[in-house]
């Protein structure tokens, strides 16, 4: 009785031992929490997109508060977050533009079509593997939904053949920008502006032959640009958002009628 009784004292004593030594250890090895990142880290939105260019909101609330990011990148925050962080920062908000995402292509079935059947997984990414893609146009929208099945604001969906962006819904995390194998949506500034609906760097007769609207590289809209917003390179025009006024002049002037004006 008196072994037993030892041995469960000592079982006892070890156990209090090592709780006490990690009670101890937690308290020495303990890593001090950064309760201004905590703070910035809760006004975020807690998206985790990455479109600030960190691994999450974590990894960018703790680059502000050590310093190391400048506020105003958290796009689906927008300017109510910068303002929020500005103010646990004790700094002055800076205006955070709002942005939003934009398709670079008009190829919908009524405009384009598909250069062979597709029967695989429904993934643009996939079709790629194929023969570079399904569409006529090697540089359009195959409307297979990558970007679509990414967006958490349900932001984006194809329609007819194309991937279409509703503005209101969008908050420019980027994530079909990266989802999109072929490159064409792009994230431009929320404001009245003229914007270029093809991707295409074909030669103009090459490109009336794969789509009704794809740009022929013409340079009538950037001839008619008094701003110097509109340029064009490789058979494809491009706006500078920047420069862009929203005056649409080279909107009217497009053949093509692949440029489109954008009302925010």
């Amino acid at each position: 009785m008196n072994g037993i009784l030892l041995a469960v004292i000592l079982v006892a004593g070890i156990g209090l031992l090592i709780g006490l030594i990690l009670s101890v250890a937690s308290i020495v090895m303990a890593v001090p929490k950064d309760e201004k990142a905590e703070q910035i880290l809760e006004a975020l939105p807690g998206a985790n997109c990455g479109a600030c260019g960190y691994s999450g909101c974590s990894g960018y609330a703790d680059a502000l508060a050590k310093g190391k990011a400048e506020v105003g990148m958290c796009a689906p925050g927008g300017l109510a977050c910068t303002q929020e962080i500005s103010k646990i920062l004790g700094i002055d908000a800076k205006g955070a533009e709002p942005k939003v995402a934009v398709v670079k292509c008009m190829g919908s079935l009524d405009n384009t079509s598909y250069k062979a059947e597709y029967t695989g997984i429904k993934s643009c990414s996939a079709a790629m593997k194929i023969g570079g893609g399904l569409t006529a146009c090697s540089y359009g929208c195959m409307g297979l939904g990558d970007c679509e099945a990414v967006c958490p604001y349900d932001a984006i969906h194809v329609c007819n053949g194309v991937a279409v962006v509703n503005k209101d819904k969008c908050k420019a995390c980027t994530l079909c920008v990266k989802a999109c194998p072929r490159q064409i949506i792009e994230i431009v500034p929320l404001k009245n502006q003229a914007i270029v609906r093809c991707s295409n760097r074909d030669k103009g007769a090459v490109t009336r032959k794969l789509c009704k609207t794809g740009c022929i590289g013409c340079k009538k809209c950037e001839k008619t640009c008094e701003y110097g917003a509109v340029k064009v390179e490789n058979f494809c025009a491009y706006v500078t958002p920047s420069l862009c006024t929203g005056c649409g002049k080279c909107v009217v002037a497009c053949p093509q009628q692949c440029i489109t004006y954008f009302e925010s």
